[in-house]
């Protein structure tokens, strides 16, 4: 089941929307402003977001601009009729595609379905995305935000069992054995050692939240919001 963020300021307008595209199998989230917007596109992993050229306080192209470095969801813009200015802009900052408004519940969810597939062919079946961290394992690189981050081997390998259980809790024991190769022992502290570092790397989420918490006497889970 797909998951779209819908940001736009007309709010009977995504109301409608919301209803038509979670009757085609899709869940939706709606924000209607681009401060909102932005909050919401990094928070959390989205398959699409559809983005409203004219928003209060911060229009559909700064909105674009600030998102694009902080998820690999593929934008669908929803522009004036006629406007070709915008759509050019639009497409030249990163846009995937744009319909022109009024919308056709019908016609962009033809339009979503291809980006979504479009969007699926291209993409590596090896990456993992949770907000706005990607995880390469074949290429075996992270990347915060769009800037990679460089971590040592064992940090990769304990990075990625939490990114791929991310909102669950991974045991030490588990990433100790699969993760660092070897069991743990009495009062063994590498697990500590190596989460330090790779919170330290990674830094904060963008609402200034942890990305790795502790769960006391368990283990460590990578935060899914």
């Amino acid at each position: 089941m797909a998951r779209i963020l819908l940001i736009d300021d007309d709010e009977a307008l995504c109301e409608l929307l919301t209803e038509y595209l979670v009757g085609e199998g899709f869940t939706v989230q709606a924000v209607h402003d681009g401060t909102q917007g932005e909050a919401a596109a990094a928070a959390e992993p989205w398959d699409a977001i559809i983005l409203d050229v004219m928003l209060p306080g911060m229009n559909g192209f700064d909105v674009l601009k600030r998102i694009k470095p902080k998820t690999s969801a593929p934008v669908l813009m929803l522009t004036a009729r006629g406007e070709d200015t915008d759509t050019v802009l639009g497409l030249e900052l990163g846009a995937d595609d744009y319909v022109a408004k009024p919308a056709s519940p019908r016609v962009l969810v033809a339009r979503l379905r291809a980006l979504l597939r479009r969007h699926g062919e291209e993409g590596d079946a090896g990456v993992v995305r949770v907000g706005d961290l990607a995880l390469d394992e074949g290429g075996r690189r992270v990347t915060v935000g769009g800037e990679e981050i460089v971590l040592t081997g064992a940090e990769f390998n304990l990075l990625a069992l939490l990114v791929r259980h991310a909102g669950h809790v991974v045991p030490r024991d588990v990433l100790a054995e699969d993760g660092l190769g070897r069991a743990l022992q009495a009062f063994d502290r590498r697990i500590e050692t190596h989460m330090a570092q790779i919170r330290r790397k990674l830094g904060p989420l963008p609402d200034g939240g942890a990305r790795i918490q502790t769960v006391r006497g368990a283990g460590y889970q990578y935060v899914s919001r």
